[in-house]
């Protein structure tokens, strides 16, 4: 059985690590060539081309792996079939169980590798490549209206309601375009700050950088006090808002983790904003590694094929034809889960349950009756 394990993991660990080069060389040279219209504006260069590309590779290898896993796992399986070595094997005693579980075996190391790119090297990765382009572009805006996050906080006046809003990300991480607003317990707005840019360390403490201050006395309601406006060219503004939070809801949801996805999604809950956008991708970060194992069940029915079937490139062609079929389905059910409010982990998990049920299927079917 080690001779068998052997043979079965060698090639078909050659065959992913060739499909996932390919297709990495592919998405790398695409990345390059779009990139190449900005060369020469802004003194950007070649280099920087080559490394604004170079830094989405880590990403484009987590959301390949498993369709990688599949088409490799297919091309191997279809050519020991072909040359009747897989007929042997089943001849030699390796059971359709025994299969199946060897295949699941080398599924989940192919699972942890994706879950450890996709964990700690993509979003390392991402961030770079972000305050690269940050710094060649002078800052990068965030999407829609900004990042907004909310906070509460005691005051003598009472419970007061914070709003902050973030334009963009600057060279070095730097937010830009940062607005505040602080509301009393009656909602009225009693304080306004708007800086060009700010940073924030690890006590928590935003630090503007020429900022406007404007403050609504609560006698000014009735007219007998002025609205107070005041200019700072260094502002310290405390906050109950930690740095990581921040991180969170200024950068992409691809620069975040896991582990980051889920504390902010726990934050929103707690600020009472909207959460199911981060939910549905934190379990989608958490079930997507686990689709390499549901790729190797998929592909373990080629096996059983005879080569008078169809050839091997009609098979690969096959299992290119699912792997772009199950990111379709991966990526409209998240969609449509958020437009139908769709319990967030049932979402995420439903594309590979499917497919696993559909690889299950097939494969018995061919046990059986093939």
């Amino acid at each position: 059985m080690r001779t068998v394990r052997r043979l079965l993991y060698r090639d078909i660990v050659a065959s992913v690590g060739f499909v996932a080069l390919a297709f990495l060389a592919l998405f790398f040279f695409i990345d390059f060539v779009d990139r190449m219209d900005d060369v020469g504006t802004r003194g950007r260069g070649a280099l920087d081309a080559v490394l604004s590309a170079a830094w989405l590779v880590p990403g484009h290898l987590y959301e390949l792996m498993p369709i990688a896993v599949l088409i490799g796992t297919i091309y191997s399986l279809s050519r020991l079939a072909q040359g009747s070595e897989f007929t042997i094997l089943r001849t030699g005693g390796l059971g359709p169980g025994r299969a199946l579980g060897l295949l699941a075996v080398l599924g989940a190391a192919f699972a942890v590798v994706t879950l450890l790119v996709g964990d700690y090297v993509t979003p390392l990765a991402e961030r770079q490549e972000l305050l690269l382009r940050a710094r060649l572009a002078g800052g990068v805006p965030v999407e829609g209206a900004g990042a907004w996050l909310k906070e509460r906080r005691s005051t003598p006046d009472g419970e007061h309601g914070v709003s902050v809003n973030v334009g963009g990300i600057g060279a070095g991480g730097v937010l830009q375009h940062v607005r505040i607003f602080e509301f009393d317990d009656d909602g009225r707005l009693v304080v306004q700050i708007e800086a060009r840019s700010a940073s924030v360390d690890e006590h928590r403490v935003w630090h503007l950088a020429d900022a406007e201050l404007t403050r609504w006395p609560r006698a000014a309601a009735t007219g007998t006090a002025a609205v107070q406006v005041e200019h700072r060219a260094e502002y310290d503004w405390p906050s109950t808002l930690a740095p990581a939070v921040v991180a969170a809801a200024v950068q992409p949801l691809q620069t975040m983790s896991t582990l980051e996805l889920w504390r902010y999604s726990r934050h929103l809950n707690q600020q009472e904003q909207a959460s199911q956008r981060y939910e549905i991708q934190f379990w989608k970060r958490a079930f997507y590694p686990w689709a390499c194992l549901v790729m190797v069940a998929l592909a373990l029915p080629f096996a059983y094929l005879h080569a008078r079937a169809g050839n091997v490139s009609l098979q690969v062609f096959g299992g290119i034809m699912l792997g772009i079929g199950f990111v379709l389905l991966n990526n409209l059910a998240g969609h449509i889960g958020l437009l139908r409010d769709w319990t967030p982990w049932l979402t995420a998990a439903t594309p590979s349950l499917l497919f696993l049920l559909m690889s299950l299927a097939a494969f018995g079917w061919l046990v059986r009756y093939r």
